[in-house]
């Protein structure tokens, strides 16, 4: 139940502070410009423009606007046709609604047409300069709001972005040792789920990631703060290197589980498999630190890459050989998206 009234994280105070800045400003500002009605309108714009990024401020914008331009003028119209009856209203709203239907409105701008033909009617729309005052008045709000949200310290998200990109390059170094220890050493049934389960849990770190790094994109757009666009690039290209990383460390993970035995440490392959993974989880972690990713760098982390070759191995001699070869394909994939990056 408090799921549906609570969010999992406050909104940060400056939001507050913004919102109620660009309401107060939108009011005095559109009722000394609009004399007459009570300036609802212009307060209600500003209220629900402010939002996180400039750019979903300015989308807002042009969605609360064309939304109450139709609104005002499919009340405005029923009213002067059939006059100022207590049911105009509810037709206002039932016809709002198909007009949004039939234009393809997303569901916000199809409600905030009904919603502003039913707030005109209710208010008074006795004459067309009233409909346009309101019109006037939504126009006051929303360029009220998208300039306080971009003059008050308009939000930054990088942070977050580099971060989670950050924790998902640790993540997936340090499946890849926990894979290269496992080839070398007896499982238990109980240590194989282990580390499956270890495993697939990149999927959520990249969706995290992902989001986090689309975010920050957002976040500078139309963003007047000068901001480290360049350091975002890295992350998303970064980001573009590690995602099918995360699917092949899964893969490979995957086929261990599947086809492992108590007799693979004795190939002599995997020992060699084993080192290709340690050295891809070191180039892993060194790619996440030049980008200035990781939370916490490693200090004993090489700065010299530690991928230098393919790895070239003689058929496996035993019958490990579906295991094997899964494996090196998979090394293969990730060394080229390391050499790449």
């Amino acid at each position: 139940m408090t799921s549906a009234v609570r969010s999992a994280r406050r909104a940060p105070l400056l939001q507050v502070v913004k919102s109620a800045v660009a309401t107060i400003g939108a009011w005095m500002l559109a009722g000394w410009l609009i004399p007459g009605p009570l300036p609802v309108f212009a307060a209600i714009a500003a209220l629900l423009v402010v939002l996180p990024s400039v750019n979903q401020s300015f989308a807002k914008a042009i969605e609360r606007s064309i939304g109450v331009i139709g609104g005002v003028i499919i009340a405005s119209g029923l009213s002067l046709l059939l006059g100022p009856r207590s049911w105009v209203v509810l037709l206002a709203i039932v016809v709002a609604m198909l007009v949004a239907w039939a234009f393809k409105a997303t569901p916000g701008m199809g409600n905030q047409v009904a919603i502003s033909a039913m707030l005109v009617l209710a208010l008074g729309a006795d004459s067309p300069q009233y409909a346009v005052d309101r019109i006037l008045e939504t126009l006051i709000g929303v360029a009220i709001g998208i300039i306080v949200n971009a003059l008050i310290v308009p939000p930054v998200l990088t942070g977050p972005a580099r971060r989670d990109v950050g924790l998902l390059g640790v993540e997936i170094a340090a499946s890849l040792d926990r894979l290269a220890v496992a080839l070398l050493s007896s499982q238990t049934p109980a240590q194989l789920q282990g580390l499956m389960l270890e495993a697939r849990l990149l999927k959520p770190m990249l969706k995290a990631a992902d989001a986090s790094v689309t975010a920050a994109e957002e976040s500078l757009t139309l963003n007047p703060r000068r901001a480290p666009r360049t350091e975002l690039a890295e992350m998303r290209q970064l980001l573009t290197a590690l995602s099918p990383m995360t699917t092949q460390v899964i893969g490979m993970t995957r086929a261990f589980f599947d086809h492992y035995d108590d007799t693979l440490a004795d190939e002599p392959t995997v020992h060699a498999i084993a080192e290709q993974l340690r050295r891809a989880g070191h180039d892993v972690r060194l790619a996440v630190q030049v980008a200035e990713a990781s939370p916490e760098p490693d200090t004993l982390t090489s700065a010299i890459p530690a991928l230098t070759a393919p790895l070239q191995v003689s058929p496996p001699a035993s019958a490990h050989w579906i295991l094997i070869g899964s494996l090196m394909e998979d090394l293969r994939r990730i060394r080229g998206e390391l050499v790449e990056e």
